[in-house]
């Protein structure tokens, strides 16, 4: 915008401001460096302070932060300090959210549930679209400041709102508040205190907890340690999320504006941004019914190969319409249009596809893959990771296309050829399986491209009965 370019971009030859890449990436970047300590953070506030108050500690920070960012008037320093606080306040709300959800919700809604945590994202980023597209043509800083500063509106929303959802079972259970917990779970599945799901419930959640304190303190490094095979777990959680943010989507939702004009499109970047919202949040909805239908392992592998074809005729195309010097200005100009044309669409399929499968699946897969002595940590690990390259893209991406251009698209191509290669082989299906199958599975051995068709042993479910029912003698 303008005004924004005024104020925190520089001056070039002919006396105009703008936005180098440099700044871009700084201003753009700082938000995710403040997500990753902010992910690795939340770690140390959902066990102490519960999962709800670490909630309403976080959201207060974010709030902190876009009051910063909107306060500001001409420092770049700023500016960039209030997106790191916000972004602290992002980071650690995208991880202990699923924790919440994952730990509130009936077992058969908790895949279901978990792709509505990102389609609420999904629609939270179109949204932003179109107050961008609403407000750039205001005169001055109202601009730029009302789309920052709205965002204080939904921190205020999480912060009091907070205070009418429960506590998580799973916390007051720890806390050894095991009526609060019995009151909560009843509530949460409409059903009375002593009925069978809610007695299941509350035996399932202390054998987990016993198991948690079994050796003490769960450590950071248990995480990465051959117990039940906890290093692969952890690894696998991280790879996706690393994956995922070298899938290219994030690039089109930074910088899409300022490479889509660079393709000779006609379109105006605020409808090309909200066009990209709109898609988004159309491809996020059919995952609501494929995560449980089409399963985890099956759904990467679609994405790989949808959006590695995207991709790589979006980057060929684009570099084929920009690299024409020798062309005459009137055909040059006819084949930006066409070219830019057809960057667009296949731009539009690429998000599309993401956000049917690997938008969504990596954090369902994330929130089932631990058992619960050390689920908040290994969640954090893969919040963390995948924080961390959200912010060396957002770094380097800019710094990259400026000079190879479209053809940084193949570097995703390349990325979604690895990323469908590394779900072959490594990631198992988890669809349909409790946390102690996922353990059973994972100590089995089981090939990952088997283990759709893997089930839990009979053995191991009668011990796992009898385990609940002695336990439950012991307190009688």
């Amino acid at each position: 915008m303008p005004d924004f370019q005024m104020r925190f971009g520089e001056i070039d030859a002919n006396g105009q401001p703008f936005l180098s890449s440099s700044r871009q990436s700084i201003i753009t970047s700082l938000l995710s460096a403040g997500t990753f300590v902010g992910a690795l953070g939340q770690a140390f506030t959902s066990d102490r302070f519960g999962r709800r108050g670490s909630i309403l500690i976080w959201s207060a920070i974010f709030t902190v932060g876009t009051a910063i960012q909107t306060a500001t008037t001409f420092s770049i320093v700023q500016i960039s300090v209030g997106r790191f606080i916000a972004g602290l306040g992002v980071g650690a709300l995208s991880a202990i959210v699923p924790l919440y959800n994952g730990e509130t919700a009936p077992k058969a809604l908790r895949g279901t549930l978990l792709v509505l945590y990102q389609l609420q994202i999904i629609i939270g980023i179109f949204l932003s679209y179109l107050i961008d597209l609403g407000t750039h043509t205001i005169d001055g800083s109202a601009s730029w400041r009302i789309p920052v500063g709205l965002q204080m509106i939904w921190g205020l929303i999480l912060l009091s709102g907070i205070f009418f959802l429960p506590e998580s079972p799973r916390h007051l259970l720890a806390l050894g508040k095991e009526s609060q917990a019995r009151a909560v779970i009843a509530q949460l599945n409409s059903v009375p205190e002593n009925d069978i799901l809610v007695v299941e419930a509350i035996e399932e959640l202390e054998l987990g907890i016993r198991a948690e304190n079994d050796g003490g303190k769960a450590t950071w490094m248990e995480c990465f340690s051959t117990r039940n095979m906890l290093w692969k777990r952890t690894l696998n959680g991280m790879m996706l999320q690393f994956i995922q943010q070298l899938n290219g989507q994030n690039f089109y939702y930074y910088y899409g504006d300022t490479f889509f004009q660079s393709s000779g499109t006609q379109l105006s970047p605020y409808v090309i941004q909200t066009i990209l919202g709109a898609v988004s949040v159309a491809g996020t909805v059919p995952a609501l019914y494929m995560i449980e239908s089409v399963g985890r392992r099956n759904s990467l592998l679609w994405g790989s190969v949808l959006e590695g074809i995207c991709s790589l005729i979006a980057g060929v195309v684009g570099h084929i319409t920009l690299a024409a010097p020798n062309t005459p200005n009137d055909q040059l100009t006819a084949r930006n249009r066409s070219g830019g044309s057809t960057l667009i669409a296949f731009a539009v399929l690429h998000v599309f596809s993401y956000s049917m499968f690997w938008g969504p699946t990596p954090w369902v897969y994330l929130g089932e893959s631990f058992p619960l002595r050390v689920r908040p940590k290994g969640i954090a690990l893969g919040s963390a990771t995948n924080w961390l390259w959200n912010f060396l893209l957002s770094f380097f991406a800019p710094r990259i296309a400026a000079r190879i251009g479209p053809l940084i698209l193949l570097i995703f191509f390349g990325m979604l050829v690895f990323g469908f290669g590394y779900v072959w082989l490594f990631i198992p299906e988890t669809k349909g399986l409790s946390l102690e199958e996922v353990d059973e599975m994972y100590r089995s051995g089981v090939k990952p491209w088997k283990s759709s068709s893997w089930r839990p042993s009979e053995k191991h479910m009668h011990e796992q009965a009898h385990e609940v029912k002695e336990d439950k003698h012991e307190k009688e």
